[in-house]
Parts: structure tokens; C-alpha cells; sequence
């Protein structure tokens, strides 16, 4: 047991470091092949922050396991709002900014009432995968092409749109970055689904209750840390723009991994007693942003209580079904 926590919090640790690297080498790439910094911070910096969890859960379903993909989803996305959000608000109140009315808050409730939807049948096969995929396109393609050709928004500070600014690197040193990172998350991400499944096996439990716990936990480290050091420097907009930029992605680029490599029906309790959780997470998020940006009340430690209290809850149901 005592190995295999060891192995796992090494894990987490590759998983991180090589998703830094794999970011640092392709940005690096893209840019000395002439490619756009803007484009390659929307693209592949954007998704390089859910690298942990892509990569854990596309090992997971090639290894036969595809419920400990969609437990480290679902986990993540609980997690996020619970946890992360929960904390962050418990820090200090927080603002949601205008401009996430019509952009974020609708992307975040389409992603998750689609994938419900999807999820409804207790199976999850190619079509569902194929369509989250699609939607995946969709969005990024509408986010490429609003911020290359913004419109002017009357609720916005008028502001030119910056180009992210990326390290200037060599292409060799770019190219070793991108395959040492790649490598990295691989083999961090084989080592983590291969303790998970032993500290599964040993406890006695499902491999779908240490994806939504242990493995969900670690790989949104890094957005338990970037949203508090956010809210410690007043931006409120980089803290809560995280969390619904890491659950929109969690759904539909971890999800499509098992329905691809391991399609099948999953355990009932993922959907009613899980993803029904992160249903009401998501709907009250977007609700205390809709009220913080059009009734200026702002996201209060109050709320904050709630998401863990709501979390907390969750957990505990889980434990007790674990019991029974």
C-alpha cells in the first residue's frame, strides 16, 4: 500500500512537470514554425493545463479501465467547485467579470447538460465520443475566431487583444522539450493507473471511486494552486475562468478516451450519485456568477461554505455506498 501511494504521489509530480515541459516544447515548436503566440496560447497552452488528466485517463482506457477515466472527470470537475472555488471564495469574495455572461458561463452549462444527456443510456461508446469531439472542435474554433476577430462587447473595457507571450526558445531545444514532456506524461501516467488500480484492488473498492478520489485530487493540483495564487493578486477573473475552462475540458477531452478505446456501459452510480452532483455544482456556479455580474453581489465566503459543504456531503454519501 504503502509503495503504491508512493508510486502515485510520483506520479502526480510527472504528470505536472511533464505537461510544463510538453506546453513549454510545443509552444516553442509552433512558434519557430512561424505559427501565431496568440493561437498557440488558446490551443495548445489551453489544453496543455488538463494534460495531467487526458493522459491519466487515456492510459486508464487503454489498459481496460474505463471507469477510473470517468470517475477522475467527474472527480475533477467536483473537486474544482467544491474544493478549489469553495477555498478561493473562503479567501475572499469573488467578482466573475462581464465578459463571461455570454461566453464561458453558456459554454460550461452546454458542455455539461450535453454530456448528461450522452451519459443518460449508462453507456458510453464511440458516438458519445465522436460527439464530444465535436463539440470540442466547435468551441475551440468559435474561441479562435473571437479573439483573432474580436467584437466589441458595450459591458467590456475596450483593450487590445495582446498576443501571450511565450519563451523564446530554440527549435532543438523546443523538440527535446516536446518528446522529453511527452514521455514524461506517459510513463507518470502509467505508474499512476497501475498504483491506483493495486490501492483499488487491496481496499476492495472500485477503480471508478479512486479515479474520483485520489487520481481526481492530484491532477487538480495545479488548479488548486493557480486559482489561490489568482485570488491572492486580486484576479478574481483568472481564478474562476480556470475552474470553468479545466471542467469544460475535463468533459470533453478526458471523456472521449474511454468511449474511443474501452467503450461500454459504467457502473449507475457514476451518473445518478456523481455526475448529478456535478450537475448542481456547475448550475450554482453559473448562477453566483450570473448574480455577481448582474446584480453586482459577489461570489461571498457564504457561497464558498456552500461548495464545500455541498462537496463534503458527496463524499460522504460516497463513503457510506463504499460501506454498504
Amino acid at each position: 500500500m504503502l509503495i503504491a501511494l508512493l508510486i502515485i504521489i510520483v506520479g502526480f509530480l510527472g504528470l505536472i512537470w511533464g505537461a510544463d515541459k510538453f506546453v513549454e516544447g510545443a509552444s516553442g515548436l509552433a512558434k519557430n514554425l512561424g505559427v501565431s503566440p496568440l493561437l498557440v496560447g488558446l490551443t495548445i497552452v489551453a489544453f496543455g493545463t488538463s494534460a495531467p488528466e487526458i493522459f491519466s485517463s487515456a492510459v486508464a482506457a487503454i489498459e481496460n479501465k474505463p471507469e477510473l477515466a470517468i470517475g477522475n472527470a467527474f472527480g475533477s470537475n467536483l473537486f474544482n467547485v467544491g474544493v478549489v472555488l469553495g477555498i478561493s471564495a473562503l479567501i475572499k469574495p469573488l467578482r466573475a467579470p462581464v465578459t463571461m455572461l455570454n461566453k464561458e458561463i453558456p459554454a460550461l452549462l452546454l458542455v455539461t447538460f450535453a454530456t448528461g444527456l450522452l451519459l443518460l443510456d449508462l453507456h458510453l461508446g464511440v458516438l458519445d465520443a465522436t460527439l464530444l469531439l465535436t463539440i470540442t472542435a466547435f468551441l475551440t474554433y468559435q474561441l479562435v475566431k473571437y479573439q483573432l476577430n474580436p467584437k466589441k462587447d458595450p459591458h467590456e473595457t475596450p483593450k487590445k487583444v495582446s498576443e501571450q507571450k511565450l519563451k523564446k526558445v530554440s527549435l532543438l531545444k523546443a523538440t527535446a522539450y516536446l518528446i522529453v514532456g511527452l514521455l514524461i506524461l506517459i510513463v507518470s501516467a502509467e505508474a499512476l493507473v497501475q498504483a491506483a488500480s493495486d490501492i483499488a484492488e487491496l481496499l476492495g473498492v472500485s477503480t471508478a471511486i479512486i479515479g474520483l478520489t485520489i487520481v481526481a485530487l492530484g491532477t487538480s493540483l495545479p488548479e488548486l494552486a493557480a486559482s489561490i495564487t489568482s485570488v491572492l493578486k486580486n484576479q478574481d477573473e483568472l481564478a474562476i475562468g480556470n475552474i470553468i475552462g479545466s471542467n469544460i475540458l475535463n468533459l470533453l477531452t478526458v471523456l472521449p478516451f474511454p468511449g474511443l478505446l474501452a467503450p461500454g456501459p459504467f457502473t449507475t452510480s457514476l451518473l445518478y450519485r456523481d455526475f448529478s452532483v456535478v450537475t448542481i455544482l456547475t448550475i450554482l456556479l453559473c448562477y453566483f456568477c450570473y448574480q455577481s455580474i448582474s446584480r453586482k453581489i459577489p461570489i461571498s465566503r457564504s457561497c464558498g461554505i456552500i461548495f464545500l459543504l455541498i462537496y463534503c456531503g458527496w463524499f460522504t454519501v460516497m463513503l457510506m455506498d463504499i460501506r454498504t
